[in-house]
């Protein structure tokens, strides 16, 4: 019998943690996921929820032989209450346990939306939540998705869900509300249930049932309860879903209606994937896994910001009761559909408003920079007039802001076009737009539009309203000032004089220090002496901790007498071959020492897709000097497994819910392929006065 073979692709950045007791799903039956935890999916229970569906009937009539796929083997997963696409008979149902922020959850799409294309009639997906802890925006997402689903049902799910995976790079909360302003929810409504986490125990119980069906990382999908796992080709699924039809219409053959035929396939389940692997697999102490993220903490709704707009453009005059400062990108459909707004707000306040533009251009907008770099030229050639002309002819035309087009602009608002051209050259205004995007950054301003209404944030394309419902609130303050005795011309800087200039410090301040001595013997390079210890913890096998390679060479180089680092395993459990590696690296440091720990980490993030037990000795070879018996015995015996449970140990312990790579420094966590910046400003605060240098 033909075998379809399970490829084990795991997403990254991320740890499996135990989540919390499953609780009931709002739209799903109440007490199923809690039924089945304590049923263990056991024959019986299995048996016995098909009779609660009234389908017992046919629990023997699904094929178990004689045809290509039935005798593989399936996993009970509720398909009911949870959002759908696809037929509404289906011969195949298809439930699909995904997470927002993964890369391979985002390749398998297309394949989900080829199978629906191709067996319109036949095939429907279903989405089920499994937020990885380690991915620091994928439960936002997820709950987010879900109010989607609640306020539009399956066509507002959907529409959300392809936003999220269109802008996987972009989803801090204000990236989320566009996102819901885009897909025609109520942004209100939609911010009130992130804010009270309306929806953390929909997305628990849908771990939880993936947990129980043996799901450990993502994509894993359920062909009516056959088990696939990772971004598989077309070729591969269409094969399993074509096997899947004819065992359904063999089904109806021998007697199963078309609508029940779902619940008949889960009526063969005879046992779990869990069962299967407790049963075959070696027994191996189990490995402590970090914990559920901890949750990421926002300032008060009415908090007012630091805002300076010296130097930046504005719209309105310096004694305008109100200022609005934007901070956006030409290029943002978002920014562009809010314009509309801020022309009416012009018009409704007249001299008591001021609009500001401070440039917030996203690295995923090809265009954007270059676009700001316009905007900058054209004021520096005309003044202020000439900004404005420019900034509406680029909204105007924000789908065509290549070179030429650009060019074309600055013709049709006066610009000497060879200046121009020099200035976009040379990247003459990038330092102007660098220090709009770093204030962005202090006041937490990660997606466009966003918008400080006197200092107080307000996040998204809103509508009318709620921007005519902030300005009130911010004019009847104004006014109480003019009355206590503040000029008009020095309102906006008494505003915002204590205003919050740093959101990350702020956090910082609500987060208390996190703590871990450093082992002794840990691999460790930089300064022996060095003032700022930074303890990294990461995977062999993860491809951000790869790409964060340069940033941390970046930070030797720069502090070269100053900064220590020191390496801790944080093997992922989804990572086939993580663990294995980080042994193999421990093996090569007892041996070698620093210098050789070093050069094969080096040889291992090389050739991150080549870790098996053979490449890990070839590379362990390339170094020369090892005693090749003894690494084998080694890698064989496990000889590291407890140090590197004990890095594992350390990095839960902190209750931060670590993913990789994250970086301990000065008692501040520094989670992910950050920008140097980030690294650097961790650094200057360790080595302040009152900073934690040894991170311990």
């Amino acid at each position: 019998m033909r075998r379809v073979a399970t490829m084990l692709l795991a997403s990254l950045w991320v740890a499996c943690s135990a989540p919390p007791g499953a609780r009931p799903a709002p739209t799903a039956t109440s007490d199923l996921p809690r039924r089945l935890d304590d049923a263990r999916f056991s024959a019986a229970a299995v048996q016995g929820l098909a009779a609660d569906r009234g389908v017992a009937a046919y629990a023997g009539r699904w094929p178990t032989d004689g045809l290509p796929g039935a005798d593989e083997r399936r996993v009970h997963v509720p398909a009911d209450g949870a959002p759908a696409r696809g037929a509404a008979e289906p011969l195949v149902t298809i439930v699909v346990f995904s997470d927002f922020e993964c890369p391979f959850c985002s390749r398998l799409n297309p394949t989900l939306g080829r199978l629906l294309e191709s067996h319109p009639d036949d095939v429907r997906v279903v989405f089920r939540q499994f937020p990885l802890p380690m991915h620091r925006h994928a439960e936002d997402a997820a709950e987010a998705a879900l109010e989607a689903f609640a306020q539009r049902g399956d066509a507002g799910f959907w529409e959300m869900h392809d936003l999220i995976f269109a802008n996987q790079r972009a989803l801090e909360r204000p990236d989320l509300e566009r996102y819901a302003q885009g897909a025609g929810l109520d942004v209100h409504r939609f911010a009130r249930a992130l804010d009270e986490g309306a929806y953390e125990a929909a997305v628990d119980a849908d771990v939880a049932m993936g947990r129980q069906a043996g799901v450990r990382g993502t994509p894993a999908f359920f062909l009516n309860g056959r088990v696939l796992v990772g971004a598989q080709p077309f070729e591969l699924v269409d094969a399993v879903v074509r096997e899947e039809i004819a065992l359904a219409r063999a089904a109806m053959d021998a007697g199963v209606p078309r609508h029940h035929l779902y619940a008949a396939a889960m009526a063969a389940v005879s046992r779990t994937a869990a069962v299967d692997r407790a049963r075959a697999a070696p027994r191996e102490p189990p490995r402590p896994e970090p914990p559920r993220r901890p949750e990421r903490r926002e300032p008060p709704e009415d908090t007012v910001y630091h805002v300076p707009i010296e130097g930046s453009p504005a719209r309105g005059p310096r004694t305008a009761l109100v200022t609005i400062v934007e901070l956006g990108d030409v290029e943002c459909p978002f920014c562009e559909r809010v314009q509309g707004t801020l022309s009416e707000l012009r018009e409704r306040y007249g001299s008591d408003l001021r609009i500001v533009w401070k440039h917030n251009p996203l690295p995923f907008h090809s265009n954007a920079l270059p676009a700001a770099m316009a905007l900058e030229e054209a004021r520096a050639q005309r003044g202020e007039r000439a900004f404005w002309r420019m900034h509406d002819l680029l909204f105007e035309n924000r789908s065509e802001l290549d070179r030429e087009h650009l060019e074309e602009y600055a013709r049709a608002v006066g610009l000497n076009v060879r200046r121009f051209r020099r200035a976009l050259d040379e990247e003459r205004h990038r330092d102007v737009i660098e220090r709009d995007v770093a204030l962005a950054r202090r006041l937490g301003a990660t997606g466009t539009p966003t918008f400080f209404v006197n200092g107080v944030k307000l996040r998204g394309a809103q509508p009318l309203e709620r921007f005519v419902e902030r300005v009130d609130e911010r004019l009847a303050d104004a006014r109480a000032r003019l009355a206590r005795g503040t000029r008009r011309q020095d309102l906006y800087e008494a505003v915002i004089a204590d205003g919050l200039a740093d959101v990350e410090s702020w956090r910082e301040g609500q987060r208390r220090p996190v703590a871990i001595s450093v082992p002794e013997g840990a691999p460790w390079r930089g300064a022996r002496d060095g003032v700022v210890t930074i303890q990294v913890f990461s995977d062999f096998e993860c491809p951000f901790c790869a790409r964060v390679r340069p940033t941390v060479e970046r930070l030797l180089d720069e502090y070269p007498s100053q900064v220590r680092l020191v390496w801790r395993n944080l093997p992922l459990p989804m990572h086939d071959h993580a663990e294995l590696a980080a042994e193999a690296a421990m093996e090569v440091y007892a041996q070698g020492g620093n210098d050789a720990f070093w050069a094969f980490h080096d040889l291992l993030f090389d050739h991150q897709r080549a870790l098996s037990p053979d490449d890990l000795e070839g590379y362990a070879e390339q170094l020369g000097a090892l005693d090749m018996v003894r690494f084998r015995e080694a890698l064989r015996d496990h000889r590291h497994r407890g140090a590197i449970e004990a890095d594992v140990e350390a990095a839960r312990a902190t209750g931060e819910g670590l993913g990789t790579p994250a970086f301990l420094i000065g008692g501040r966590v520094v989670q992910g392929a950050q920008p140097y910046e980030v690294f650097r400003d961790a650094v200057e605060r360790a080595l302040e006065p009152d900073g934690n240098a040894d991170g311990g």
